[in-house]
């Protein structure tokens, strides 16, 4: 299955897009994602476990990712 991916702020800035389309297997989880989503280029530097939300809920690793129609990956935000 072919997915978008949202990436936003840092995330977006280092690969160069706000989203990205990657192709999974129909039983893919977060976690084959995220895997998938590190090997792009200049996305190396994505910690083996960001923060994913599904469908606008957070996920977890284990979830699967069919018939999602929204996945976004968000970076750690500070603030004061």
């Amino acid at each position: 299955m072919r997915i978008k991916v949202l990436l936003f702020a840092s995330y977006a800035d280092a690969i160069g897009s706000p989203s990205v389309e990657l192709e999974l297997p129909e039983d893919a989880t977060v976690a084959d994602l995220v895997r998938q989503l590190r090997s792009a280029p200049g996305a190396a530097h994505l910690p083996a476990r960001p923060l994913v939300a599904i469908d606008q809920a957070y996920a977890r690793p284990e979830q699967r990712v069919a018939g999602a129609t929204e996945i976004a990956v968000i970076p750690p935000v500070a603030g004061g």
